[in-house]
C-alpha cells in the first residue's frame, strides 16, 4: 500500500514537472501565441477582428510605374480608396504618381527609405529609415504619415517597438496575391477572392505584369460578396487594442 502511494505521488511530481518544463518551452519558442492568444514577440498588424464585411486592400510601390494609371483608374470605376506603401527611392523618383495617388483619394504609407532588411538594422537606423521616408511623401502630399510596411515582410521586435515609438503602425498581410510572380490575372485574383476574410489586408503591388488587370475582378467578386473596402488607417483601430499571436489586431476588452 505505501509502495503504491509513493508510486502515484512520484508520478504526480513528474506530471508537474512535465507541465512546468512544456509551459517554460511553449513561452520561449513562441509557442504559446498558438496556444493561449498571447504572444512573447512583438507583432505587426496582419489583420482585424471586424464583424462586418470589409477589407483593405493595399499596394507596395518599389519599382516603376508602368501599370500604376490602369490601376488607378480600376480603383475610381470600383469607387475604391486602397493604401499604397512607398519606399523613398520610388516617392522621389516618381512624384507625380504620388501626388496622383494622393489626390484619388487613396491612402499613402511609408515602405521605408531603402527597401533593406529592417530586421538588420539599429534602433537609430530604424528611426532614420521611417523619418527620411515619410518627410518624402509629405513633402510632396502635406499628409501626415503613420502607416508602415517593412520590405520583405521582415521584422523583429526592434523594428515594431522603434516603429510605433516613432508613432508608427507596422502593417503587414493576411492575403498574398503573390502578384510579383507574374501570375496570370485570373491567378491573382483567385489566389485573392478564396482567401479574403472580415477584416483581411490584401498585399498587391503596383508595378506587377497583371496586377491591373486582376484588381477589377478582385473588386467586382468581392462587393458581390458583399464586402467593402477601406484604406488601412480605417480599417485598424487606433486606440486601446491588442494584437495576439496570429496578427490580429482587435479592441481591448
Amino acid at each position: 500500500m505505501v509502495t503504491v502511494k509513493l508510486k502515484t505521488i512520484l508520478l504526480g511530481i513528474s506530471a508537474a514537472v512535465m507541465v512546468a518544463v512544456l509551459s517554460v518551452s511553449v513561452w520561449f519558442t513562441g509557442a504559446y501565441a498558438v496556444y493561449y492568444g498571447n504572444t512573447p514577440r512583438l507583432v505587426p498588424i496582419y489583420c482585424v477582428e471586424r464583424e462586418e464585411k470589409v477589407v483593405s486592400i493595399t499596394f507596395d510601390c518599389a519599382w516603376g510605374t508602368e501599370y500604376t494609371d490602369a490601376l488607378l483608374t480600376a480603383l475610381k470605376r470600383s469607387e475604391v480608396r486602397a493604401t499604397f506603401f512607398m519606399v523613398e527611392f520610388w516617392t522621389e523618383k516618381y512624384p507625380e504618381f504620388v501626388q496622383k495617388i494622393h489626390e484619388s483619394g487613396c491612402e499613402i504609407g511609408t515602405h521605408s527609405s531603402t527597401h533593406s532588411y529592417m530586421s538588420k538594422l539599429n534602433a537609430a537606423d530604424i528611426k532614420a529609415e521611417l523619418s527620411s521616408s515619410a518627410g518624402a511623401i509629405e513633402k510632396i502630399t502635406g499628409e501626415k504619415v503613420d502607416l508602415f510596411r517593412a520590405p520583405y515582410g521582415d521584422y523583429d521586435d526592434e523594428l515594431i517597438k522603434t516603429a510605433s515609438e516613432s508613432g508608427f503602425y507596422t502593417v503587414q498581410w493576411d492575403v498574398d496575391s503573390l502578384d510579383w510572380k507574374d501570375l496570370s490575372a485570373s491567378d491573382i485574383a483567385m489566389r485573392v477572392v478564396n482567401g479574403v476574410k472580415n477584416g483581411s489586408i490584401i498585399l498587391m503591388h503596383n508595378n506587377g505584369l497583371h496586377t491591373a488587370e486582376a484588381v477589377p475582378i478582385i473588386l467586382e467578386t468581392l462587393k458581390n460578396r458583399g464586402y467593402t473596402f477601406l484604406p488601412v488607417g480605417e480599417l485598424i483601430y487606433r486606440e486601446n487594442y491588442v494584437i495576439d499571436g496570429t496578427g490580429m489586431q482587435k479592441q481591448a476588452k
